[in-house]
């Protein structure tokens, strides 16, 4: 059983999601306001959040802000419309993925299960060693750590995921599609923004310049690990 802290204003809205994913087999503390979610995130530590965008107060993207200063839960967007500029916002703020409303608890529960798959499992690297070193990156597969220029790097599980995938076959193009394959797990089109706003939140926490080092844009194609 996951434990789901779910933000949703909506008391009709906020009543069927929690129902629904509580029949999915998840336990569910399901709040009004992202005040009310940011004071349960230490008490009830859920592994995973769905954070409705449009709230009264402090904002969904505020939220989701706050949530990525202090903790790296996986968070859920939910928004209003798919092709809104503020799904592009929101990943950028460090959500992992985003569902369209009106929410169906079974898709919910489907990238609920899907983006913890990803925060508790690492990609297969066979023979690779445990620690990886990038000029002043070093990655240790093995114990999920990433480290740059010797501090310790904050990765939300997409973020790791998508480093840990390009950088285990550097030199090799990654189509966006493929990536959204490998480190979302999802096998339809039209959800490349989750992987170009987690290179932008990659790039930003690796300190990546105007040219990228490690990951690299490869136009027309999609991304790759730098060589050198």
């Amino acid at each position: 059983m996951s434990r789901v802290l779910l933000i949703e204003d909506d008391q009709d809205v906020r009543l069927a999601i929690q129902l629904g994913l509580r029949h999915q087999g998840h336990d569910v503390v399901a709040v009004g306001t992202g005040e009310e979610g940011l004071e349960q995130l230490r008490p009830f530590q859920p592994d995973v959040v769905v954070l409705d965008l449009m709230l009264p107060g402090i904002s969904g993207l505020d939220v989701c802000r706050r949530i990525r200063d202090r903790d790296m839960v996986p968070v859920i967007m939910v928004t209003a419309r798919g092709d809104d500029i503020d799904v592009v916002v929101g990943l950028e703020a460090g959500a992992d993925d985003y569902v369209v409303k009106p929410v169906r608890a079974r898709v919910l529960d489907a990238r609920i299960r899907a983006v913890l798959r990803r925060q508790s499992t690492s990609l297969p690297d066979g023979t690779r060693p445990r620690t990886e070193t990038h000029g002043e990156l070093v990655l240790d597969r093995a114990g999920l750590v990433v480290t740059h220029r010797g501090d310790a790097v904050a990765l939300a599980p997409s973020e790791l995921r998508l480093l840990l995938t390009l950088s285990a076959s550097p030199g090799q193009v990654f189509s966006r599609q493929q990536l959204l394959e490998a480190v979302w797990e999802h096998s339809y089109h039209g959800d490349i923004r989750l992987v170009d706003a987690c290179v932008k939140r990659l790039r930003n926490k690796l300190a990546e310049g105007r040219k990228p080092r490690y990951v690299q844009t490869v136009r027309g194609f999609g991304y790759r690990f730098g060589t050198s």
